[in-house]
């Protein structure tokens, strides 16, 4: 071991770059972080990995998606009669 190093082309920060990735400090319900948790030791994976999954999934299905058939279906089956109702004469 030297006596002494040379840490003047030295860079602050972490080792390895996680890049496309911000560390940031978040505040979370203890009941959510603990279900996170217990989730992911039971997936054999960091609960950190299953906080940004679940974030992007939300983002990905919160995206406005084309409407279906069976969607159109649906919602058809539900408003018909409740517009019908609506517009039906008073007895």
């Amino acid at each position: 071991m030297k006596d002494e190093y040379d840490f003047s082309n030295g860079k602050r920060g972490a080792i390895f770059s996680s890049k496309g990735k911000t560390r940031i400090t978040i505040y979370l319900d203890d009941t959510v972080l603990e279900e996170f948790r217990s989730r992911a030791e039971e997936a054999g994976t960091g609960y950190q990995t299953l906080i940004n999954d679940a974030l992007k999934e939300y983002l990905t299905e919160s995206i406005e998606k084309p409407v279906t058939e069976a969607v159109l279906r649906r919602v058809l089956h539900e408003e018909i009669p409740q517009m019908a109702q609506m517009h039906s004469p008073m007895p």
